[in-house]
């Protein structure tokens, strides 16, 4: 089953390639959707496809990559919406 999901990620996730990181684990994975920086110091992750492969990207999130501190991830399950690639901004 396909599913959609948004994540905010807290704590060092900024300037420590945490977006480009999630677009590469994301490809792994075969999700598409978004990693874009918020203004706040947060970063917001949106996930669309295969809910096993999602489930597996959220819990990734939980740490992100070696350079990041994440302190606090929130996860929500939002309508279904298709994305054609996994972009960055």
């Amino acid at each position: 089953m396909n599913v959609s999901y948004i994540a905010h990620v807290s704590g060092k996730v900024q300037g420590v390639y945490f977006r480009v990181s999630s677009q590469q684990k994301a490809i792994d994975y075969g999700l598409s959707g978004y990693a874009r920086n918020l203004a706040d110091g947060d970063v917001e992750v949106f996930l669309s496809g295969e809910e096993e492969r999602v489930e597996k990207m959220l819990a990734w999130l939980q740490h992100g990559p070696e350079q990041a501190q994440v302190t606090e991830m929130q996860q929500k399950q939002v309508d279904w919406q298709e994305h054609s690639f996994f972009s960055i901004s």
